[in-house]
């Protein structure tokens, strides 16, 4: 089997291929859904996709490899300027590895942010998101704090849920041996890491804590029974389905656990007024696109300043992709920006 290095060469090479190539090689033709045009090098990876075993055939730890090994092919480069320091994080389940990113020109006033990455609450790890970690690193001038919180089956529901929100009071209060400022940070993640994310400001909320200074929502899942348009229209989409959702919730959600419930679909909470600041942002080709929308919208109606943003050409799980799509990678700098807008409080 060729080395990781070298299936990356492979892949970048491949996707350097003229667009109508591309496409010929996908089968020809423009995958159009939903009013939108797939990204060409994205057609070109879901119809190689289509000869590995679905997601859905695998046993989790069979999943986690696989997935790792994808994302390792198609991940962009650390950012340079940008180092990195294992770290411990104390958790309610025992001690959780995590990643610190800072940049050299970091910006004393610029608040931490606690990153968890994608992955159904059943796959991925610390490497799903270190490129785009780095990025969000450089591009805030901020310290970063990627956490490796608890996967399900072994840890299902709350479980990685409580895991990022510990880790979250942690950096928040511990923040300044990092060079940010004491007693307030930022949260954020993709997909199930947006979910978390979503739910601390709401937990934290609860509890009469401070909200977080921003909360950071990729193409975030924030509600657990959505029979939303998107998810009819994207039900087949590449890399994430109808099918694999509902395997990941399946090995995520404890048979007594509701999807009614807020701390699994933060979107069915009865009000989202006074959270924190939000950059919410969806993929065009994605299930889970009209729920971070409507999610989006609710905060708005309820006050909290927003700012949305929908990346039609790309698909779920794009910050994963920067090394192989150059829309993927544009999308993540512009994203990166926002949160550093975010954070200086210039979202209307």
């Amino acid at each position: 089997m060729p080395s990781p290095s070298t299936q990356r060469m492979v892949v970048r090479g491949l996707l350097r291929l003229p667009t109508a190539m591309l496409r010929l090689m996908s089968g020809g033709g423009v995958v159009y859904q939903g009013g939108r045009t797939l990204d060409p090098r994205l057609q070109y990876l879901a119809a190689q996709a289509r000869n590995a075993p679905p997601m859905t055939t695998l046993s989790p730890q069979e999943a986690r490899r696989a997935a790792a090994a994808g994302f390792a092919s198609m991940s962009g480069d650390v950012e340079p300027g940008v180092r990195t320091e294992p770290l411990i994080v104390p958790g309610p389940g025992g001690d959780i590895p995590a990643r610190l990113y800072r940049p050299e020109n970091q910006d004393a006033q610029a608040p931490l942010m606690i990153y968890a990455h994608m992955g159904g609450g059943v796959i991925g790890d610390l490497e799903t998101c270190h490129a785009f970690c780095s990025l969000l690193a450089r591009t805030t001038r901020a310290p970063v704090l990627s956490v490796d919180y608890r996967l399900a089956p072994e840890h299902r529901f709350p479980a990685g849920l409580e895991d990022v929100l510990a880790a979250y009071r942690w950096g928040r209060d511990n923040a300044d041996r990092f060079g940010a400022p004491l007693a307030q940070a930022a949260i954020g993640g993709d997909s199930m890491g947006g979910n978390f994310a979503a739910i601390v400001c709401q937990e934290l909320k609860r509890k009469s804590e401070p909200q977080p200074v921003l909360q950071l929502l990729i193409y975030p899942c924030v509600d657990a029974a959505c029979e939303s348009a998107s998810m009819s229209t994207y039900a087949d989409a590449f890399p994430l389905n109808r099918a694999t959702m509902d395997w990941f919730m399946g090995h995520y959600m404890g048979p007594g656990d509701s999807p009614a419930d807020p701390r699994l679909s933060p979107l069915r909470a009865e009000t989202l007024a006074g959270l924190a600041p939000a950059v919410v942002v969806t993929a065009g080709f994605d299930p889970l696109l009209d729920q971070g929308e409507a999610y989006a919208r609710r905060l708005k109606e309820a006050g909290v300043p927003v700012i949305y943003r929908c990346y039609d050409s790309l698909a779920h799980g794009f910050t994963a992709f920067t090394g192989a799509v150059p829309c993927a990678d544009v999308a993540c700098r512009e994203v990166a920006g926002l949160v550093r807008e975010g954070v200086e409080g210039r979202i209307a």
